[in-house]
């Protein structure tokens, strides 16, 4: 029969306690023998928990460890020692302490108050007489009745506490494990009569009115102040949202969501510049309408992109090459508007080409900082000791009091020591040489495969391009735009799912792996692809296009590939998940429900946010058409994981995925389109028809224009011609701050 462990608990006094600090009745039994019930009741408290206070005769037994003070506690049959520290952890742990009542609670901080009060007001108790120091039998006492001894408890410490300074009382009311009620009572109760008439009268002695006119006010003010705080708490997007899905599908489903959530941020970060400094100055100051522009709204331009918005704010050729505080009509055979009408400040040239280099470098310095700190988060070194017992034993948080975020919380750490466990299992497991090397070549078949397939895609969009330049297409046919982006979104909603099935022959043991080669074979089929069209759009079009505005047409095509990438997500949403699960529940009569698939669906986003980087400069409105397009994104994603879709069947921590996302953003994608923007500037011709870079040689000749025309300003802006001579044109300082950004 198991028999209780009785522990020996001798807390030996700190130096600390002998200084300046004054012993407290508590510690004083021959001087206070009242206080000795109190003593008494918190030890038998202590009794209930497994662990017994004895006061120990000197001398009598135990062992005592030489020099360090601590005590030697035997465990059962003296097998197990516990020193005082771990003694004193055990009692303070919140297992221990959760069952406390409140008459407990409020002897412990009434015998705190006692301490603080006499360090602070009263002499030494050696130096004042016995019959001087107060005793708790001059209260009477009863320790029968609970309710009774709740009551001279509550009235002790109430006593102490207004011999308390204020500042000391508010502190130690702020730690009582009490109810914000209880608390308000107790400080009503403690305040002193000169304190309440003060509060009465106020700070200057005003009229009872003026005080409580000016705790009002003080009491609305900490209110409207507290009331902002929980709605800027509660604007930060879809945390509920992500907290649930965190807890039923785990942190590799979650990571999704979180870039989609990152990606939001940069276009939101990247449109406003954009509106600031062009679209909005555009819009205040309209160029003159070209003859013929005015077409009738019909329905087919939200697809194509054309008609009646070509001539827009939302492309570049709507864009004007003059100063836009003075009207100025461009000549017919096209050039610049002269000195005289283009002689304020404001040029739209220097606006279109600043704004846009401002605006890719605040995304850069941004996607820079992302990737660091999402890197030493995820990669900390030392982060994965003892992971299982934090999670364990530090994970909840005591301040939940609601069911539904106690659940979600509950369902995040089940769902974490699930994630946990397996990865901790398939580190131990092991497989033979023999299984390797059949492994290996499955694996070198299935890229074999893979990239066959992504190079027959390759081909096929680049015949496709070839023969939508042999065979134009009129204004009046404004459909047949969209065979080349249905194409494209055809190609890119078919070949993951191939990937998919020639996967399923690799049976990788870490799902990490999988998802990991996933991403790379679907990234190198959208990067080609995208790789495809700019060479169609700037190495094809531009020769074709030559008295057109080419720059519009290479915007629309951009807006078609967004447009379309949308719907083809939402058909893949409905016929890859939707349609799927209904088939296995009715007819295959299977209960599994499809799995989210994290590769295909990040890869959607990091190709969208590619395109939408590419048509920054012909098309400025788009990043705002991506912010809708994730907006929708994410709710139809989110309504049909919770219908559609089941957790991973087997579990996997995602510690590093949003790393791996943001590199990949950062790098294929951003790095990618910084390229194509800066050849479409400083190396093709811009079109002479429109835009606000017509009959320059380049985008960039704008700059060099505008610096001629400050070197002839006279000597007291001669500073600027030279950091753009040295710091723009030199290629030392772009490969220096290339070099530090990577």
């Amino acid at each position: 029969m198991a028999q209780p462990l009785n522990f020996v608990l001798n807390v030996p006094e700190t130096p600390e306690d002998h200084g300046s600090q004054e012993p407290s009745p508590c510690d004083e039994s021959e001087v206070h023998d009242s206080f000795h019930q109190l003593i008494q009741e918190q030890s038998q408290w202590v009794a209930e928990e497994g662990l017994e206070l004895q006061q120990r005769e000197p001398g009598a037994g135990g062992q005592e460890t030489s020099g360090s003070g601590q005590q030697a506690l035997p465990g059962p049959e003296d097998g197990l020692m516990h020193s005082t520290a771990t003694l004193r952890i055990l009692a303070s742990m919140p297992s221990r302490t959760i069952g406390r009542s409140r008459g407990a609670v409020i002897c412990q901080y009434y015998n705190r108050s006692v301490r603080l009060r006499r360090r602070v007001s009263r002499p030494e108790l050696k130096g004042v007489g016995r019959s001087a120091r107060p005793s708790l039998r001059l209260y009477d006492l009863e320790l029968d009745p609970a309710a009774l001894q709740e009551e001279e408890k509550r009235f002790l410490l109430v006593k102490e506490l207004q011999g308390l300074p204020v500042a000391q009382r508010d502190h130690m009311l702020r730690g009582m494990p009490l109810g914000l009620a209880e608390k308000r009572c107790l400080r009503e109760e403690s305040q002193t009569p000169t304190g309440k008439q003060r509060g009465r009268q106020g700070p200057r002695g005003l009229f009872p009115c003026c005080g409580r006119l000016r705790d009002a006010c003080v009491l609305a003010l900490h209110s409207l102040g507290l009331g902002l705080l929980a709605g800027l708490h509660a604007l930060r997007p879809w945390r509920y949202a992500l907290k649930q899905i965190g807890g039923q599908f785990g942190s590799s489903v979650l990571s999704y969501f979180l870039f989609l959530k990152t990606l939001l941020a940069f276009n939101a970060l990247l449109l406003l510049p954009l509106l600031a400094f062009i679209v909005g100055v555009q819009a205040a100051f309209p160029p003159p309408a070209p003859l013929g522009s005015a077409r009738s709204f019909t329905g087919l331009e939200l697809l194509t992109g054309g008609g009646r918005f070509t001539h827009t704010v939302m492309y570049y050729g709507y864009y004007s090459n003059s100063t836009l505080n003075q009207p100025c009509a461009p000549p017919p055979a096209g050039g610049q508007c002269s000195r005289e009408a283009a002689g304020l400040p404001y040029s739209m040239p220097l606006a279109y080409l600043f704004t846009v280099g401002l605006a890719f470098f605040i995304t850069c310095i941004t996607l820079v900082y992302s990737m660091s700190r999402s890197f030493g988060e995820s990669y900390r070194v030392g982060s994965t000791s003892g992971v299982h017992a934090v999670t364990v034993f530090c994970s909840w948080d005591h301040k939940v009091t609601q069911r539904r975020a106690s659940r979600l919380q509950h369902d995040n750490i089940r769902t974490h020591l699930k994630e946990l466990l397996a990865e901790w299992q398939r580190r131990r497991g092991s497989q033979s040489a023999c299984g390797r090397l059949r492994r290996g070549a499955m694996r070198g078949l299935v890229w074999l495969l893979s990239l066959g397939t992504t190079l027959g895609c390759t081909v096929a969009v680049y015949a496709f391009s070839e023969l939508m330049i042999k065979s134009p297409v009129s204004a009046e046919q404004e459909g047949a735009l969209l065979a080349l982006p249905v194409v494209v979104g055809l190609l890119n909603l078919g070949a993951p799912y191939l990937f998919r099935c020639l996967a399923a022959l690799e049976r990788h043991d870490s799902p990490v792996l999988e998802v990991y080669v996933a991403v790379c074979r679907n990234l190198i089929l959208k990067m080609v692809i995208l790789g495809i069209l700019c060479y169609h759009w700037l190495g094809r079009r531009v020769g074709t296009l030559k008295d057109q505005c080419w720059e519009n047409f290479v915007g629309q095509e951009l807006y078609r590939l967004v447009v379309l990438d949308f719907i083809f997500v939402l058909l893949d949403t409905l016929f890859g998940e939707l349609v799927w699960r209904l088939i296995s529940e009715k007819q295959l009569k299977r209960r599994e429900k499809p799995e989210f698939d994290i590769a295909g669906n990040v890869l959607e986003l990091i190709y969208g946010q590619t395109l939408t980087w590419l048509g920054v400069v012909f098309t400025p409105l788009l990043p705002a058409i991506q912010i809708v397009k994730l907006l929708l994104v994410f709710y139809v994603k989110k309504t049909s994981l919770m219908a559609n879709c089941q957790a991973p069947r087997r579990p996997w921590l995602a510690s590093h995925m949003s790393t791996v996302f943001v590199s990949l953003l950062c790098f294929p994608s951003f790095l990618g389109a910084a390229l194509f923007l800066c050849f479409a500037v400083w190396r093709v011709k811009p079109s002479s028809t429109c835009g606000p870079f017509r009959s320059l040689d380049s985008m960039y000749e704008a700059g060099k224009v505008w610096v001629r025309h400050l070197e002839e300003a006279g000597p007291r802006v001669s500073w600027l011609p030279w950091v753009h001579r040295y710091l723009v044109e030199n290629t030392f300082p772009v490969y220096l701050v290339s070099a530090l950004l990577l």
